[in-house]
């Protein structure tokens, strides 16, 4: 945090055109330039804006947008000093605290993004993502009790919420509830329709719920509609290869791990289940 604050006062490398520039151009600027992909840009034109009225009770939303840039550049350390210093400004701005949240979960501090999207939700009780993203989390850290309720509620506001009934359906399948989760995901597929993108991913769902449950020919079936549906899924493929390997069908089961490398699997994760296939 020292470190951000005394950058106010470092002249730049990328210096600005030489004419005085208030306050609100610079912010301006910051914006155009975020939209252009200008980063390292928009980060010069907030600290500038920061160093000319530093006690502007606007600064909350400053650091906000510096947190977000420098989140895009992974530069995780100088984001949470600055998203904490928007939040020292404006400690009740419920989007401050998500965009904080989310960059815990991101660096995997998943305990202290549920601190903060409880927080979010002291203060908007029916805020859909802090909802939807504190139940991921009691689901990861297995307090189902706690998912199910934060997802109730969730749908509760939002019955036909998408991630809200995906992530049900999987709690249901986690605590081996598996005709509540097909239920969830037989009927998000018809409602589906034609969408493609939203409905591959059911597909998968539901083999996945299918495979748990020793169906695999209607699990390979649902596999094979959703590579149809998209063809670069590749959460489809690790799937289907890890059915193929359980079936000895060894050469299948390689082609589908490869082509999962291939879409963006790291080849950590399958390199013991291509020794398999050996």
């Amino acid at each position: 945090m020292k470190n951000l604050i005394l950058s106010f006062f470092v002249c730049s490398a990328m210096a600005l055109p030489a004419f005085s520039q208030t306050y609100q151009e610079l912010s301006e600027r910051a914006i155009a330039a975020t939209e252009q992909d200008s980063l390292s840009q928009a980060e010069e034109y907030i600290l500038q804006a920061l160093k000319l009225e530093p006690s502007n009770p606007h600064n909350a939303l400053l650091f906000s947008n510096l947190g977000t840039i420098q989140r895009r550049q992974h530069q995780y350390e100088q984001a949470l000093e600055s998203y904490t210093l928007a939040l020292n400004i404006a400690p009740r701005a419920v989007p401050i605290l998500l965009n904080r949240a989310a960059l815990y979960l991101e660096e995997g501090k998943d305990e202290l993004a549920r601190i903060d999207y409880s927080l979010a939700l002291d203060i908007d009780k029916d805020n859909l993502e802090a909802l939807l993203m504190r139940a991921y989390i009691y689901m990861q850290q297995r307090n189902y009790s706690f998912a199910r309720a934060d997802y109730e509620c969730l749908l509760k506001i939002d019955p036909q919420n998408y991630n809200g009934l995906l992530g049900l359906a999987t709690l249901e399948q986690k605590e081996g509830k598996y005709e509540a989760a097909l239920s969830i995901l037989n009927r998000m597929i018809v409602d589906g329709g034609d969408d493609a993108q939203s409905t591959a991913p059911l597909y998968v769902a539901r083999a996945g719920v299918e495979n748990d449950m020793k169906h695999l020919d209607l699990a390979l079936m649902d596999l094979e509609e959703a590579i149809k549906l998209n063809p670069s899924l590749m959460e489809s493929y690790l799937m289907r290869g890890q059915i193929y390997l359980s079936q000895k069908k060894k050469d299948l089961a390689k082609r589908d791990f490869e082509k999962a490398v291939s879409l963006g699997i790291p080849q950590a994760d399958v390199r013991d289940l291509l020794k398999q296939c050996k």
